[in-house]
């Protein structure tokens, strides 16, 4: 049975994540969050040299900065937010809350996240199922509010909240052996997050990324993910802001 879509995290820059995907059935690819060129042309090469989308979660350079050079190379189009259009590399696809994006046979839904960025989004594939969502969620962690407000990050929290237990968290960030962390701090009784601790940092001896993790994990484990009203997500944001 072919497998829908084949997901890859590449490492880059210090700490970040860009995400190779290919639909199965046809071979179509995508990048999700391109900022360094040589590591990821050096992936997509490999692969055969097929580049067909470019998805771009928010505007921070983070995130961004290879794009129009994949866009160049490999004549991808580039799809992103409309809200944050003006910060981005030009937009071959606009998208809104609720658009569908097809890569191949797959289709990724377009999810509003705001709060890290006013107008961030996340991409849902069903056939992961898989969530790619830049700096809004971490494993055991979210985004900083640098544009956004605890509500508009606790509305956009409980969205992903409401995906299938077996989605694959794909963030644009290693954080997690620094969240555990702070998760530790404030929630040290938690059995399952105690657990998942361990295991991320045998993975990080290791040199392994802890990503992507099923968001059942995150629902046992990610205080934020857990916090059942605006005013604890917006204590514990701030809490961890100054760990």
């Amino acid at each position: 049975m072919t497998q829908k879509l084949d997901i890859k995290a590449i490492p880059i820059l210090s700490d970040n994540y860009a995400w190779f995907v290919h639909d199965g059935v046809t071979g179509a690819a995508a990048m999700v969050d391109p900022a360094q060129e040589a590591p990821l042309t050096a992936a997509i090469d490999a692969a055969g040299g097929g580049l067909d989308l470019i998805f771009l979660t928010h505007h921070h350079a983070d995130h961004i900065a290879a794009a129009d050079a994949l866009r160049q190379r490999y004549g991808a189009r580039i799809v992103g937010p409309a809200a944050e259009a003006a910060r981005l590399p030009r937009l071959d696809i606009a998208v809104r809350d609720g658009d569908v994006v097809a890569l191949g046979q797959s289709r990724a839904q377009v999810i509003a996240t705001p709060g890290h960025t006013a107008g961030e989004v996340s991409y849902y594939f069903p056939d992961g199922p898989a969530l790619f969502c830049g700096d809004t969620l971490f494993s055991m962690g979210c985004g900083r509010l640098f544009e956004g407000t605890p509500a508009d990050m606790f509305a956009s929290l409980q969205r992903i909240k409401a995906l299938p237990d077996d989605t694959l968290i794909c963030c644009g960030h290693e954080y997690t052996q620094s969240n555990a962390r702070f998760a530790l701090h404030v929630d040290p009784d938690n059995a399952a997050l105690k657990q998942r601790a361990g295991q991320v940092a045998d993975l990080r001896r290791r040199g392994l990324p802890t990503l992507p993790v099923p968001l059942s994990v995150e629902r046992l484990t990610n205080p934020f993910l857990r916090a059942g009203d605006v005013a604890t997500l917006a204590r514990l944001r701030g809490e961890k802001d100054s760990f």
